[in-house]
């Protein structure tokens, strides 16, 4: 049963949302697609009894019993996308989790705490900017007004979209009483990187069950932060080299400078997004925005890198303003401990990679993650991948954690220090 559930919801997720062209999917926040994905999760909670609820920043809770009266277990993770993403990234822990819950049911069990199911909104930050804005929101790590007044590419605010999606943005906002339901939270999720598909010797090895899911461990400091690049606009036919003042030429300087710290700083830094006005052909730019993403395994490495290209880029009057920052996160020592306890064969894993998880450790509620093998290694890419059989091992893992941490009544879980 728990199998059969997860291949059917699998096939039900896999065409919405997905471009015919890349075969990458473009589920982005309040927009039509998320509303067939929230229906469709809202319908999955539905068809189990769970009692689906709604927070402040419209993430949904579906609860197997009442978190008011003691707080709970929580599983599950986001189904939106980065443009022309991968299938797993974030279904496959919502999917798992579901899953879990037919997998316990099947077995006759019967949760001693309170058991609930989470879709975060707006998790990848590809239409407004922000990563894990669901989660920032709830815990106030993004104000609501803040959140309220981000926009797209088009020029749309968080609450224009809101109303469109026919809500009222005035009640977006943090959510304790939501964040207290949580007594502790295991998010699933497909790994980003390729360390489970490689032996200790480093040669490929897919076959290993016992490395087809890791626990895991910590999420190295990340932020973003937008460059500003100022030019003159003038024809590109006319107007001579030595005339020029070109802004995508400040662009190339801030690409080269984020690659070269990063390699001599030992950490990762990217230039995925720019914007470049007015955007013709033939019209040297007057102004280009540009989007650097820096993440490395110490707080120290990344901000030093960001001050090197801040400078560089300075030079020809750029600024850079920051927009989003996440500290090292370590999950729960406590959780993670039990989860290892629970899944002794299951390797450790970090991450550079932000997760909701994440912001819900940071905030103090008890937090860890479980990665399932991804054999290509490659993720926010249509090439993302976890086959059939390990994402089986993965549902069976997040049940055996799930029935542990929802027998008896464990005091540390109950802890009401955040």
């Amino acid at each position: 049963m728990t199998t059969t559930s997860f291949d059917r919801m699998w096939a039900d997720l896999e065409p919405v949302g997905r471009d015919a062209g890349s075969g990458g999917y473009r589920r982005y926040a309040w927009t039509r697609t998320d509303h067939d994905l929230r229906e469709w999760f809202a319908a999955e909670c539905a068809t189990r009894g769970l009692d689906l609820v709604e927070d402040r920043a419209g993430n949904q809770w579906g609860w197997w019993g009442d978190p008011d009266t003691t707080p709970g277990v929580v599983i599950g993770s986001h189904l939106d996308s980065v443009p022309d993403g991968g299938a797993f990234d974030g279904p496959l822990g919502v999917v798992s989790a579901l899953a879990t819950v037919d997998a316990l049911r099947d077995a006759g069990f019967e949760p001693d705490v309170p058991l609930g199911v989470v879709n975060f909104v707006d998790e990848e930050g590809a239409r407004f900017g922000i990563a894990c804005a669901g989660s920032r929101i709830i815990t106030g790590a993004l104000d609501a007004d803040r959140a309220r007044s981000l926009t797209d590419a088009d020029g749309v605010s968080m609450a224009e979209a809101w109303r469109s999606a026919g809500r009222d943005p005035k009640t977006l906002g943090r959510d304790d009483d939501t964040v207290r339901r949580v007594g502790r939270f295991v998010e699933l999720h497909v790994e980003q990187g390729k360390a489970l598909a490689l032996a200790p010797d480093g040669s490929e090895d897919l076959g290993d069950p016992g490395r087809a899911v890791a626990i895991g461990t910590d999420i190295w400091p990340h932020g973003r932060w937008r460059v500003d690049i100022p030019g003159e606009a003038n024809h590109a036919g006319t107007t001579r080299i030595a005339d020029r003042q070109d802004a995508m030429i400040g662009l190339a300087t801030v690409i080269q400078a984020a690659r070269s710290y990063a390699v001599g700083l030992g950490c990762v830094a990217t230039v995925g997004k720019v914007h470049v006005v007015p955007g013709g052909v033939n019209a040297i730019p007057s102004h280009v925005t540009a989007w650097l993403d820096v993440r490395g395994r110490s707080e120290h490495v990344v901000h030093a890198a960001v001050d090197a290209v801040s400078s560089e880029a300075g030079r020809s009057g750029a600024t850079t303003t920051p927009e989003s920052w996440t500290p090292t996160t370590t999950f729960d020592t406590g959780l993670v401990g039990r989860l290892r306890e629970i899944l002794p064969d299951a390797p450790l894993l970090g991450t550079g990679a932000g997760h909701d998880a994440g912001i819900l450790a940071t905030h103090g509620v008890p937090s860890a993650m479980l990665f399932v093998r991804n054999p290509t290694g490659v993720s926010h890419s249509p090439a993302e991948l976890a086959s059939t059989d390990d994402c089986h091992h993965g549902v069976t893992a997040l049940t055996a954690v799930v029935t542990e941490l929802c027998t008896g009544k464990d005091p540390e879980s109950m802890s009401d220090a955040r």
